[in-house]
Order: structure tokens, then sequence, then C-alpha cells
């Protein structure tokens, strides 16, 4: 079976959208005064949020998506304001929060049962891979999980999270030139591994 990347996972250029009527960044500076108006910050982007985490989180991204929130909460004084999205610092949380969580998990007693589910990913995804495969293939799967960490972010911000560059950049704090070197070397790795993928089973598949 081919694998269609730009079908599978949007690589091909940043989503647009519409702009809120009432910006996360009036609501933001309300809740500074009265907290209650943290809410509405909370109800625009739950849902996202939480469907990011668990995306790659499996069980553990709800606590996760709700971490990002408290910690957002306790920070919303820090907010820049002139940025009218707050999108961009929720993921970027969000993006602090996951690359911990895959460490601590990587040094405690989880190690051994992650790096049996990767050595059966073919067969049997554990909740970490279990969303990717399905919305994705095992092949497009395996090719992200391949990639470096800070590619894989900034490749994910992009086709799942529907950031554009700049809010990339503003999630990841770095520059905006180093978001798009991170997703061009992202996808062209994609598509190399993939594409040596298929070949392999074409090989394979032609009789002796």
């Amino acid at each position: 079976m081919s694998y269609s990347i730009d079908h599978h996972i949007n690589l091909s250029s940043p989503p647009t959208r519409v702009a809120a009527q009432h910006t996360d960044a009036a609501a933001i500076e309300r809740s500074l005064r009265d907290p209650q108006h943290f809410a509405a910050i909370f109800d625009r982007h739950w849902a996202a949020l939480h469907a990011y985490c668990t995306s790659r989180a499996g069980a553990a991204g709800e606590d996760l998506a709700a971490e990002v929130f408290r910690l957002a909460f306790d920070r919303r004084s820090r907010f820049d304001r002139r940025a009218q999205d707050a999108r961009p610092w929720l993921y970027g949380i969000a993006t602090n929060l996951l690359r911990h969580h895959f460490r601590s998990s990587q040094r405690g007693e989880r190690a051994g049962r992650r790096a049996h589910a990767l050595a059966q990913l073919q067969t049997s995804a554990q909740p970490l891979e279990q969303l990717e495969a399905q919305m994705l293939g095992p092949q497009l799967t395996e090719a992200l999980r391949a990639l470096p960490e800070i590619d894989r972010e900034a490749l994910l911000l992009l086709a799942w999270a529907e950031l554009d560059y700049q809010e990339i950049s503003r999630a990841l704090d770095v520059p905006v030139g180093t978001v798009r070197s991170r997703i061009h070397r992202a996808r062209a790795r994609v598509r190399e591994h993939i594409v040596m993928t298929s070949q392999g089973e074409t090989q394979d598949e032609q009789p002796a």
C-alpha cells in the first residue's frame, strides 16, 4: 500500500484561519482582574490541546493537557498580550510538558515497555502510537518517530496543531528561519524514509 504524505499529514503549506471575534489577549487581560474570565481560554482551546496531548502521549495526555491550562493560568500575567491568539503560547507549554514526559519515561521503569512497544509497532500499537498509526499508517508513523525530537515537534505543530510558521516560532521560542529549516528537514526525511520503505516492500514482493 502506498502512502501520500501530503494526504495523511498536511506538509504542503501552513493553514489559514478566521480570527476570533473576541481575542485571547483580551480574555487574559480581563482574567488578571477577575480570574473567572480565564475560562474563555479553556473553552476555546481545551479540545484541540487535549487531542494534541493524547495523540502524542496516550492516556497520560489527559493529565498533560490539564497541566497546560494550570500552568497557563498561573503564568497568565507573563502572556505577551500583543499576540492576540494564545494558541502558540499554550502549545509551547504543551511541547515542554510532552518533552519532559517522554524523557522522564525513558529514564523510568516504562522505558523497557516502550522499547518493546516500538519493536512491535506493526502488530500491536501501544497508547502512545495508537492514534498516530490509525491516522497516518505504519509507514508515516515510523518515519515521524525516526525524526530528531526538535524536527518532529516543529512538524507536528504545523500539521496537527495547525500553527503557522510565526506561531510555531513563538511556541518553540526559536527564530522563524529555524522553524522553516526544521520543517523542511523533517519533510525531506519523512519522504525519504517512506520512499525507501516502499521500495523495500516492492523488492520483497517480487518473486525469487
